[in-house]
């Protein structure tokens, strides 16, 4: 077995396939978007539903995607796509109207900043340079024609959360949906899942572990699903060189794939497709000695008990 596996021309097997049969996506980005898209939402779910996968959920840095999701699902029956909505500063930030609204229209995630997080300095005219994401051409426009609110924090100067924050919280748990740590730092992230959990917040998701941005160690990993959360891996981060399989596959195996999710973070042009990139994932797990039942428990299950109420 490798000690650094490459996805690069992995082609899974059917016992890959099988293994995140009925699975939900819960990190997509696809079109419409502002940034060009290797495929649309609709072909997306039809794609899904060839490929025996049961749902997704559509990501937008900048627009809430509720009304999509409901037109989808009417559209590609058998599939379930459902909306969410990120805290960035084209819905106002950190702001309770969009949350509530977001809740009403039956937005399943709340992710919490992420391109307009003070942690996240990619798309930042100050930032790093190094392995860029796409959205952050669009940050570096914004910020280059004057149009560049202060980045956020989540956090107030006792390092307890703010105001609004909370108040978001709040509002999540008024209406079940998941409470995700978007690109927070790794204080903010732990203030956030304590305080979610102190306020009965059901649902709280990790996201992305792994990516730069947050790079939680193993045992930060295990330290916030000790405190309740789950915690999101996404086939992207590795497939791209963001960081090492080694590392996810020491973090899984750490945290207990009963508490992982994985999601792919796909859409790209330049990446596979996402139905393929999620049997990628299974597959690399697989090569690494993850059994097939660890795979569907953290593809399917989990999963499915974040999205489906």
């Amino acid at each position: 077995m490798p000690l650094t596996p490459s996805t690069t021309n992995l082609q899974p097997s059917q016992e890959a396939w099988r293994a995140i049969e009925g699975g939900y996506d819960l990190q997509v980005h696809v079109a419409p978007d502002v940034i060009e898209r290797r495929i649309d939402d609709l072909d997306l779910a039809r794609e899904f539903l060839g490929k025996g996968l049961k749902g997704f959920v559509l990501k937008s840095h900048y627009f809430p995607t509720a009304e999509r999701a409901q037109v989808v699902s009417k559209a590609v029956p058998g599939i379930h796509c459902y909306g969410a909505i990120a805290l960035n500063h084209a819905v106002g930030g950190l702001n309770p109207v969009a949350v509530e609204l977001a809740g009403r229209s039956g937005c399943r995630i709340v992710w919490m900043p992420t391109v307009d997080a003070a942690n996240e300095t990619a798309g930042r005219p100050d930032g790093t340079k190094k392995h860029l994401p796409f959205w952050a051409k669009i940050q570096l426009e914004l910020a280059a024609t004057g149009i560049a609110p202060a980045p956020m924090t989540v956090l107030a100067e006792d390092c307890r959360l703010n105001d609004s924050a909370r108040t978001c919280l709040e509002l999540i748990g008024k209406h079940n949906m998941v409470l995700a740590t978007g690109h927070l730092g790794r204080a903010e992230i732990s203030a956030l899942v304590r305080e979610g959990k102190d306020l009965g917040l059901r649902r709280i998701l990790v996201t992305h572990a792994e990516f730069p941005s947050q790079n939680l160690t193993t045992a930060e990993q295990v330290e916030l699903a000790d405190c309740g959360a789950l915690i999101e891996h996404c086939f992207t981060t590795m497939h791209t060189g963001k960081a090492t399989w080694e590392g996810v596959f020491e973090a899984i195996r750490q945290v207990g794939p009963e508490r992982c999710v994985l999601s792919t973070d796909l859409g790209q042009k330049v990446n596979p497709p996402v139905s393929e990139g999620f049997a990628m994932f299974a597959q690399t797990l697989m090569d690494a000695g993850f059994t097939s039942a660890e795979i569907t428990t953290m593809a399917v299950t989990n999963p499915t008990s974040l999205v489906e109420w």
